[in-house]
């Protein structure tokens, strides 16, 4: 239905996507050559290594650091540590790691049989991590089938954030009695560029509260509660972004989180993350996110925010494509792709609605399968709230006419304050009064053919295409990706990120032949053993 809604050329289509495959494919063999310290530190947490020493340094830290200061991580951490525990260098993982911290432990890369021995024993720790998603997947899909779906679409989604866990549990299950579907917990400021995972319950956070383990275990806790006592499951959503992308994909795994942010190149054009360790991170943090039935979040809505919405749409459907492919490639299927765009037009240009419609159905009818998340408006947000709170109104309405499958509530105080209760009360009353009046619009939204609605959407498109294709034909004398060259010059949200330069660089290792990581091995795979 929606295909014919816009009446697309299928030959465009098929040459989007393939041209979005050539330009992905030489930066996944890029990833595929590389590792990272969070990797391998993630690699540690699922063979069990948790906790951190007095000054809250995580013990997968000390650990990795040690391996790589004596004998490198070029053939992964798990061999060389295995290795030492083979030989006695401590009785377990955890003591193995408080050793190392003092430079208590000589580390080796063995060869031959004792390679294959500390192999063998790395794949039976590691595995029992991998189970152990797979069991809270299966727990997933039983209160699904206990508590149920929510009845409409899209899902109500919906952000917490006060940096004090114990604050965020009450008003996270309050947003669910009002209507809320998912639950996002805002990390707090700046943790995307911490390289360690802080440990425990936070009470102190920066417009946001930190992603810990614990504090995953005791919101999901609190929202199957919840979901029990209104009969739908509640989901939780957190952040799979920034330096430890591929330890907080595992940790939200282990605990059961439902939905994770984790886009391509969101770290590397807005936090300034070296590219090539972006990459390296998000290829493993999607095949975590893939195994562990995780709906993953991306994060395009962000470029309208440095760009026009109007002038840079194309590079929205281009990222998404992109998205998509590496998605993809990692394991995801259609269901798990939350490919993100926003209402971001400047609401002083004429037919700006109409465009937004036009944007809207273009990535429903690109990615019909996929459940598209629908941002609200932030950039020409004033302060004013009458304003704003109509703003949103026609946010809510255009996600509903459209067809998105997760739509997140916009603030009338957006730009103003961090929003108060009472100002998520009346935002979901504004939510829930658009999707009950006019929540069945997809049924009769046919915009006329050859209109502004089907012309500017394939408008986007052939722009898109015609992007995707300068980026396949450039030639970069340096070797790197045309990808990289492409995010190096700016093409996206304006900011001109080269591969050479980054935080997080110095964590990135080219992978000997005789690498090794059995959380890869049975990801890939599909093994749990």
């Amino acid at each position: 239905m929606v295909l014919r809604q816009l009446e697309l050329d299928p030959g465009q289509v098929k040459q989007a996507r393939a041209l979005a495959r050539r330009a992905g494919r030489p930066v996944v063999g890029l990833a595929k050559r590389h590792t990272t310290v969070s990797v391998e530190r993630a690699t540690l947490r699922l063979a069990g290594l948790s906790g951190a020493d007095h000054e809250n340094i995580p013990w997968v830290n000390h650990l990795v650091d040690a391996v790589r200061t004596q004998v490198g991580l070029e053939h992964g951490v798990t061999t060389p540590v295995w290795d030492a525990l083979r030989r006695g260098e401590a009785p377990d993982l955890l003591t193995l790691a408080q050793r190392a911290s003092g430079g208590a432990v000589m580390f080796d890369i063995p060869e031959g049989a004792k390679a294959r021995a500390a192999q063998r024993k790395a794949r039976t720790a590691v595995a029992r991590g991998i189970r152990a998603i797979d069991k809270q997947r299966t727990q997933r899909d039983k209160l699904i089938a206990r508590h149920g779906d929510p009845k409409q679409k899209p899902w109500i989604y919906l952000i917490v954030a006060t940096g004090d866990i114990y604050e965020d549990i009450p008003q996270a299950q309050a947003a669910a009695r009002e209507g809320a579907d998912v639950i996002a917990v805002i990390r707090s400021t700046g943790q995307s560029l911490l390289d360690y995972v802080p440990e425990g319950a936070t009470r102190e956070g920066f417009a946001g509260t930190y992603a810990t383990q614990e504090n995953f275990r005791l919101m999901r806790a609190a929202l199957d509660q919840t979901s029990k006592e209104l009969g739908r499951y509640i989901r939780l959503t957190n952040y799979a972004s920034g330096l430890c992308m591929p330890e907080i994909a595992t940790l939200a795994g282990l605990e059961r989180l439902d939905m994770m942010l984790n886009d391509s190149m969101y770290g590397i054009l807005f936090r300034d993350i070296n590219p090539i360790r972006t990459f390296v991170d998000q290829r493993f943090s999607r095949q975590i996110h893939a195994r562990a039935g995780i709906i993953i979040n991306t994060g395009e809505d962000n470029y309208l925010t440095t760009a026009d919405a109007v002038e840079a749409a194309h590079t929205v459907t281009v990222s998404q494509l992109l998205n998509e492919y590496f998605a993809k490639e990692a394991g995801l299927q259609d269901w798990q792709l939350g490919l993100g765009h926003a209402f971001e037009i400047d609401p002083s240009i004429p037919d700006s609605f109409r465009l937004e419609l036009a944007h809207a159905l273009l990535a429903r009818t690109l990615f019909p399968k996929a459940p598209l998340k629908w941002m609200p408006p932030t950039k020409h947000m004033t302060g004013d709230i009458f304003r704003g709170y109509l703003l949103d109104g026609f946010f809510n309405l255009a996600g509903a006419m459209t067809g998105q499958g997760i739509l997140l509530v916009g603030m009338m105080t957006e730009a103003v304050v961090t929003p108060w209760i009472s100002d998520r009360d009346l935002a979901l009353q504004n939510v829930r009064y658009v999707l009950e009046a006019a929540g069945g619009l997809t049924e009769d939204f046919h915009p006329p053919r050859d209109g502004v609605i089907q012309i500017r959407a394939r408008q986007v498109l052939g722009e898109g295409i015609d992007l995707l294709d300068d980026i396949v034909s450039d030639s970069d004398t340096a070797g790197d990706p045309p990808l990289l060259a492409a995010i190096a010059d700016g093409t996206f949200g304006a900011m001109k990120r080269p591969p050479t330069k980054g935080k997080g660089l110095e964590g990135v290792v080219r992978k000997a032949a005789a690498y090794d990581n059995p959380a890869i091995t049975l990801l890939e795979s599909g093994a749990d053993r």
